[in-house]
């Protein structure tokens, strides 16, 4: 999809899960946890649970990619990313004005069912690297953030360890965000205006693809 396939693996992945995490409820997930606990537990306990989807999505969609012969690898991930930026530009119209405040209202909330009852000044160190790990691993599972890294992987000529290593910088970059920056952050967020961007993104993935298809 570019002149050296890696370069362009590992920017597609960076900017694309970027876009999808700012604002994401696993963002205020960590943004609450780390106002609660030390923020260097959160932040690992966070970008572990995001490593551990990311090599599971992305092992999905090698193996989703693996399936089909060599020449039908660009018309699927044209396919995949037209159909899932059209989704995303579909779901930004229909997005009320408080969407960014919805996202952290439910991650507020599956914070404090998983505190609840516990007393935060005991916390260890472990557990809260525990606690973050679970509750991010969670609520990434399905997420769209998880959808973007299967369907980066379809792309032809995109290698595991270029997708790994911009969709980690990706996710570290949002998380340390989150976790040092997040109140200030969210306040600034327009959920519309990044599903926007990153369906935007995901049209001009799927017109690349499909240039390579017809050849």
């Amino acid at each position: 999809m570019a002149s050296d396939p890696a370069i362009a693996a590992f920017g597609s992945s960076f900017t694309a899960i970027t876009l999808a995490e700012l604002g994401d409820k696993t963002f205020f997930v960590a943004f609450l946890l780390a106002a609660r606990h030390r923020g260097r537990w959160v932040f690992l306990g966070a970008f572990t649970a995001l490593a551990a989807v990311t090599v599971i999505s992305l092992a999905l969609g090698l193996g989703l990619r693996s399936l089909l012969p060599p020449e039908l690898v660009p018309w699927l991930a044209a396919l995949l990313f037209g159909g899932f930026g059209l989704k995303l530009l579909i779901d930004a119209q229909s997005m009320g004005a408080q969407a960014a405040e919805q996202e952290a209202q439910e991650a507020e909330d599956l914070v404090n069912a998983a505190e609840a009852g516990q007393s935060q000044s005991k916390a260890g160190g472990w557990l809260v690297v525990r606690e973050a790990f679970l509750l991010v691993f969670m609520a990434e599972l399905g997420d769209r953030t998880q959808f973007a890294t299967i369907f980066l992987a379809t792309a032809p000529g995109f290698t595991f360890a270029a997708l790994l290593a911009g969709t980690l910088a990706g996710h570290a970059l949002v998380t340390g965000l989150a976790v040092g920056a997040g109140k200030w952050i969210g306040q600034l967020l327009s959920e519309r205006v990044l599903y926007r961007l990153s369906g935007g993104l995901f049209l001009v993935f799927a017109a690349v693809a499909l240039r390579e298809a017809l050849g």
